[in-house]
């Protein structure tokens, strides 16, 4: 079947001397995978290996067989233009890192499939367009649960404990991995604002790396089969 879709490069591995191996979010038929034959090689073809950078947003004509082997991809062109992510090394760095986020996060059956890829298509073209970007990801990450059903119960928020394993503010102490003291103090900044709040959230380097490291925990918690990003340290390294 021929669909044509929009669509969020998520990885490329290369196979071969001159084939990717490319996950994709599409809007159409969520996650997939695709082969694409001699893409390193050839200079002419319609499929250029600059369209399967991270977060590239596509549109593509696309074969689906839905038999869970590898598709094809008959054309690809960029559905918007990117002017910073690719270029700005803070910018790039945030890419990769949220890239393997997502690739290990999001899961073949997503039922909110045209909500979540929104949210994606916007949180990435305001990322591009904008300069203050050293909360992006942790808000970023924060609204992403609601996608994906763990979102934090805040009907407590008061409450001077993040209960991890629950997703809910807590008066007590128990095994459960938990948020406090100053630590919770920002989790609690990112609840029920939008993007162009995040730069009002004063933060140091240390005190992001700590939120981001709760966070990332909580997908642990969460999420089947989830695994810790690899560019976790390269994030770190150029951010500040």
């Amino acid at each position: 079947m021929q669909v044509t879709t929009k669509a969020i490069v998520l990885s490329a591995l290369k196979y071969g001397d001159t084939s990717l191996i490319v996950k994709i979010y599409t809007a159409s038929d969520g996650l997939k995978s695709y082969l694409l034959k001699g893409v390193l090689a050839s200079k002419k073809g319609k499929l250029k290996t600059a369209y399967f950078q991270p977060l590239m947003q596509l549109e593509l004509v696309a074969y689906h067989k839905n038999k869970g082997t590898l598709e094809t991809v008959r054309e690809a062109k960029p559905s918007y233009h990117y002017q910073s992510l690719h270029t700005n090394i803070t910018k790039n760095a945030l890419t990769f890192f949220l890239a393997e986020m997502l690739s290990n996060s999001i899961q073949e059956e997503e039922e909110d499939n045209d909500n979540l890829f929104e949210f994606l298509e916007a949180s990435l073209q305001w990322l591009d367009s904008h300069d203050e970007i050293s909360n992006f990801h942790l808000y970023f990450l924060m609204v992403l649960t609601k996608y994906f059903g763990f979102y934090p119960d805040i009907s407590e928020s008061k409450a001077p404990y993040f209960d991890l394993q629950e997703g809910a503010f807590s008066y007590s102490l128990s095994l459960n991995p938990i948020v406090l003291g100053e630590n919770l103090y920002y989790f609690k900044q990112f609840l029920g604002i939008n993007f162009d709040a995040i730069s009002a959230i004063k933060m140091s380097k240390r005190q992001r790396q700590e939120l981001l490291k709760s966070i990332i925990l909580y997908y642990e918690l969460h999420l089947h089969g989830f695994r810790k990003p690899k560019s976790l340290a390269i994030l770190n390294e150029v951010f500040s």
